[in-house]
């Protein structure tokens, strides 16, 4: 069942999110070579306490850490580690947090460093596949229209979506209907209707798309070895177009009518 949120339940996940993202940007501050996904793992779940929320990846289907922490060819729920990053290394970190009975959900690929060109260039089209994604999305459309985007262009600059796992709904658990992938056909899927809350988040690879999963049963990452990358941001659907949850106030005049 997909889930409408009303007008004061968003602005609760706006605030959420906000933390959410604040968070995520000062555990990515804290990236460089010589650290250990483990430190940047004590780090997130430090300022979220510390702010009185709750990491929501902990313990989630036994999940053992608040961050989750992907390095080069991992691509999703990568389990932190001791072992340092490296300069070259890329390194995706998703994090989701729990307060006032909602969710937040962001993440984000940093790069160690200096990187090559190509790799430069998988995370910043990455990053413009949420964009486009996200431009999508207004009330009357459809969720096909979401991933459609997302699949263009991606594709169209050589590389591939995952297909395995996609976004999600999200509000009062941290996954809810409708799934979000990133590919498909536009004016396909669900009517996007005003109060939903969508996490896009595209997953993309340098390579092939398909994944491999290692023995832990948590990290996905890349079955040619190729780089990953991963964005994502909480989004409600408006008839006015899309309200970034957590961004600045600017964004609150996507709200309502």
């Amino acid at each position: 069942m997909i889930v409408r949120k009303s007008q004061t339940e968003l602005e609760v996940m706006d605030r959420c999110n906000r933390l959410n993202w604040q968070i995520l940007q000062e555990v990515a501050r804290n990236v460089h070579a010589g650290v250990t996904t483990c430190d940047l793992d004590r780090l997130a779940e430090k300022l979220a306490r510390d702010a009185g929320a709750r990491p929501a990846f902990k313990g989630y289907r036994g999940f053992p850490a608040s961050l989750c922490a992907s390095v080069n060819d991992e691509i999703v729920h990568g389990i932190p580690k001791d072992r340092p990053l490296r300069e070259g290394d890329i390194v995706s970190l998703d994090f989701g947090l729990i307060k006032e009975g909602y969710y937040g959900d962001a993440a984000l690929t940093v790069a160690v460093g200096n990187v090559s060109e190509n790799t430069e260039r998988l995370l910043q089209v990455t990053q413009e596949a949420l964009k486009r994604g996200i431009s999508a999305i207004l009330a009357g459309g459809h969720l096909g229209d979401i991933s459609s985007k997302v699949q263009e262009h991606v594709e169209s600059n050589g590389f591939s979506v995952v297909r395995e796992f996609v976004g999600h709904g999200i509000g009062t658990d941290l996954h809810e209907e409708p799934q979000v992938p990133n590919y498909g056909s536009p004016g396909q899927g669900p009517l996007l209707e005003q109060g939903m809350v969508l996490a896009i988040e595209p997953m993309v690879n340098a390579g092939g798309a398909q994944v491999m999963l290692d023995d832990d049963r948590w990290t996905a990452r890349t079955a040619d070895q190729s780089l990953s990358a991963h964005f994502e941001r909480s989004v409600a659907v408006t008839s006015n177009g899309p309200w970034i949850l957590g961004e600045p106030e600017s964004n609150k005049s996507r709200a309502g009518a």
